[in-house]
């Protein structure tokens, strides 16, 4: 096994995890392997069918995700094939050729393509080793991405009754898992659960301001560097891809409105390094594998911690720090709830699946109102215990959050002014009316005479909104749905007007661009690496880059595929001057330093 990961992957070592996961496939055990973004899981199926000497087939939802784990792996000289509609005549023609040969050992296909009749009698021929569901969680109604078509993978076991069957997920709870078990009805499956805690990524979770400054920001701290913006609707992605152009920063927007030439462009252009901002839905970034997205935005709340937990997974993949930055609004809660509801009345989805999506909905919503740690947050909601008393990569145990003076007053404040407008508008107008504005609203209906008039005019209405989202998101405020929400009071907002419950409002402190850079985490490296590079260093890598993509170029695949940032980063600390020292750094196999080993090394050497 450790002959087969040297000469294919250039990998000395594999992490433990990786190491029980290939083991149950070498042993021809059913298996549940639920490993992290970043955390290795395509080598857990990759590996295998090398070791044995045989097929294992993938089923994969789409074909990026395939198209680019094969360029990966014929790089590295692994025989490799996918089976989908878009295949040219030339890719058409080299997958029979490696089947007649008998050399294919890892095919990937789409469970459309798989089910259809005439497939599965040709596989049947086939000496079939092990059959591996990537994105398994698919599969689940209680998941976040359940797609129909999975359902149908429990067939496999009646057509091949003696093939192991390996599911593989990123992001999936304890009840995702037994449903998953269930449905591919596995069979004494060794399961595997690694670490959800991603600890190279800082999260922070800031109230929605102003959007544009906000994610300009943000940018201009990773200069150079891959950034995803993820936006909820297309319209979204076309408004502020435009004003990000404005400010100078090129970005283009993406989602399944535009041409598929459209679409086809912008990822190559994405995964090339030509193009570094993509404002995007969330179709966006499935299989694209760029090393060095070092930005992952959220211009509004996605709908579920699955969701969040799979799109800042984007960010980081090579291990190295990154930021992954939530701009949140009350309002993105009821945006979601509403499209939501809207489907399963409208048929397009069942009762039950959109109950479970309101159920998903809500822990997002808690976890993006609440000041808790964020590492934490997300370790327990996946069903695992955080040991780290300060994680040292969020907003609020990087200190980035202040208490605001006299948060009960403000909060009894806002409550009366809901409540003497009669509990009968939303949140822009109560704002209003907290401002002190003349509106002709709210002079006509008399709300500029009621004693809560103006009592909060020294906040700005960003903030006051955002107070209103916490007070929604700590129980004490209503918010209706439909489509003209209105605010009301509960319960809990009466205990507060009375003052018998305590309200803690938060605000950030001034401007990102002068926080604290991350700390390391008391015991462990947290990701990081060991220091910065230094200025040669950080030229060499430059250089590296830049000689990356030109081999990309000339190969046709994403420079990512060569070798990864964190390959990069080795080479520029260690500057090998001999095949053997290059062979040395992890991500540099024999394959590839056959392909253009030479070449970095003219390179370092200069």
């Amino acid at each position: 096994m450790h002959e087969a990961l040297e000469k294919w992957f250039g990998f000395s070592s594999l992490r433990p995890l990786q190491q029980e996961a290939i083991d149950a496939a070498l042993l021809g055990r059913d298996a549940l392997v639920v490993l992290p973004t970043g955390g290795g899981k395509s080598l857990c199926y990759q590996l295998p069918p090398l070791v044995l000497d045989r097929l294992t087939v993938v089923v994969s939802p789409l074909i990026a995700l395939m198209q680019d784990q094969v360029d990966g792996l014929r790089l590295n000289g692994v025989p490799a094939a996918a089976a989908h509609g878009n295949l040219t005549p030339a890719e058409r023609q080299q997958l029979r050729d490696l089947v007649e040969s008998g050399e294919l050992r890892i095919l990937f296909v789409a469970p459309e393509r798989l089910f259809r009749e005439d497939f599965l009698r040709w596989l049947g021929a086939r000496d079939v080793a092990a059959i591996a569901i990537d994105e398994a969680h698919c599969i689940s109604q209680w998941g976040h991405d359940f797609r129909p078509e999975y359902r149908r993978l429990a067939e496999l076991r009646e057509r091949f009754p003696g093939v192991p069957v390996q599911a593989f997920t990123a992001t999936a709870t304890p009840r995702v898992r037994d449903d998953i078990r269930r449905q591919l009805a596995l069979r004494d499956p060794v399961e595997i659960v690694g670490t959800f805690d991603r600890s190279e990524l800082t999260y922070r979770v800031l109230p929605r301001q102003s959007l544009v400054d906000q994610v300009a920001e943000a940018i201009g701290r990773h200069r150079d560097a891959a950034t995803i913006v993820y936006c909820i609707s297309r319209k979204d992605t076309e408004t502020l891809s435009t004003r990000l152009n404005a400010r100078g920063i090129r970005a283009e927007p993406y989602h399944a409105g535009l041409p598929a030439e459209v679409r086809s462009r912008l990822s190559a252009d994405f995964r090339a390094e030509r193009l570094h901002v993509v404002c995007a839905t969330v179709a966006f970034g499935m299989g694209i594998d760029r090393s060095d997205v070092r930005l992952v935005v959220h211009a509004a709340m996605p709908k579920s911690i699955e969701h969040y937990q799979q799109e800042t997974g984007r960010a980081g993949r090579d291990g190295l720090p990154s930021e992954c930055l939530l701009l949140y609004s009350g309002a993105d809660a009821a945006r979601w709830r509403l499209l939501i509801e809207r489907a399963g009345a409208e048929g397009d989805q069942d009762p039950e699946v959109a109950r479970a999506q309101l159920d998903l909905l809500y822990h997002m919503q808690r976890f993006a109102g609440r000041a808790r740690c964020r590492h934490r947050t997300l370790s327990e909601y996946f069903g695992q215990d955080y040991p780290e008393p300060n994680c040292g990569a969020c907003d609020v145990c990087l200190d980035e959050l202040e208490q605001v003076p006299d948060g009960l007053v403000i909060a009894q404040k806002i409550l009366s002014a809901i409540a003497r407008t009669g509990q009968r508008f939303g949140q822009s107008y109560i704002v209003e009316v907290l401002r002190g504005s003349k509106s002709e609203k709210v002079r006509s209906r008399g709300h500029d005479r009621i004693p809560t008039f103006g009592l909060l005019r020294e906040q700005t209405a960003m903030r006051l909104g955002n107070f209103i989202d916490q007070l929604i998101d700590d129980g004490v405020l209503v918010r209706t749905d439909g489509d003209y929400p209105v605010l009301q009071l509960n319960d809990g907002a009466k205990e507060v007007l009375r003052g018998e419950r305590e309200v803690v409002l938060r605000t950030p402190k001034g401007d990102l661009a002068q926080r604290p850079r991350r700390r390391r985490r008391a015991g462990r490296d947290a990701g990081e690496p060991a220091r910065e590079l230094t200025s040669p260093e950080q030229e060499r890598f430059e250089r590296m880059r830049g000689l990356r993509r030109e081999l990309a170029g000339e190969l046709g695949v994403p420079p990512y595929v060569v070798f990864s940032d964190a390959t990069l980063v080795e080479l520029a600390r260690q500057r090998p001057t001999t095949r053997a020292a290059m062979l040395a750094v992890k991500g540099v196999g024999p394959k590839k330093f056959e392909s253009f080993g030479e070449r970095f090394l003219t390179l370092l050497a200069e």
